[in-house]
């Protein structure tokens, strides 16, 4: 897969652009240059390889590896079994998460995102690593996806690299979270400054309130190297797991500024 698409980064100093500005060029066939953000999922997606070659070959990407690792130490801290969870990966993407997470072994991983093109990729490009797939918003979830969703019995939820940003609202986070089981697990990752108090966007607020709640025990929380910046400057993130110690009730984004 190396080096199968020719990809260039804007020739200026993009030190200042917020990681949902960043963009590349896709040198396409007939020589002509194609702007796509990072955060344009939906095109990357359509290509299949060119996600992988971008984050996690060219800006040296290791955030699946390291929440799976987290997830997996949490739970053998509790002396169970990874093999035995019921698993919802939201924000799942063309699935490099439940790739991950298949490697410990699950009962049950299922698969969620927003956009149909997540789910045609992972279709595409790794059509037997969940049980099953759902294209819903968490935000505005029917009654019949809210029904489907509560048949799985989940104990665990993934979100990899897709909060904050406007990707996975804190609504929809939440949302998720209230779908598990008494007592399931969390496994996530966030952008270093979502945990800094000078950061009081609604999104970081929500998270520093959950993370230092009654709602979640925290067993896990390391700072790592998440990627590379175009220039070649680390990008800091935490990688977190705990686990759920009750629903969060509807009052607490009111709360919490979200």
């Amino acid at each position: 897969m190396s080096g199968k698409f020719k990809i260039r980064f804007p020739k200026i100093d993009t030190k200042n652009l917020d990681q949902d500005e960043e963009y590349f060029y896709l040198i396409e066939s007939d020589d002509k240059e194609r702007k796509i953000l990072f955060h344009e999922y939906a095109e990357i997606y359509k290509i299949m390889g060119l996600y992988e070659q971008l984050f996690y070959e060219r800006l040296k990407c290791n955030s699946t590896s390291k929440v799976a690792e987290a997830l997996r130490y949490s739970v053998s801290q509790a002396q169970e079994n990874f093999t035995e969870l019921r698993v919802l990966d939201l924000g799942a993407g063309n699935g490099m998460m439940g790739e991950e997470l298949r490697k410990y072994g699950c009962a049950r991983l299922v698969g969620t995102d927003i956009i149909h093109e997540a789910c045609e990729a992972c279709q595409r490009d790794r059509p037997t690593v969940y049980d099953a797939y759902e294209v819903v918003d968490f935000c505005n979830l029917t009654e019949e996806q809210s029904e489907n969703l509560q048949g799985w019995s989940f104990d665990c939820l993934t979100t990899v690299a897709a909060l904050g940003f406007g990707d996975i609202p804190a609504k929809a986070f939440i949302e998720a979270f209230n779908i598990l089981q008494s007592k399931g697990w969390i496994a996530f990752n966030i952008k270093e400054t979502f945990l800094d108090k000078s950061d009081t966007t609604g999104f970081s607020l929500t998270v520093r309130e959950l993370i230092f709640s009654e709602y979640l025990d925290i067993y896990y929380l390391e700072r790592y190297r998440h990627r590379l910046s175009m220039e070649g400057q680390p990008l800091y993130y935490f990688a977190i797991a705990g686990r759920k110690n009750a629903d969060i009730p509807q009052d607490f984004l009111t709360g919490s500024s979200g």
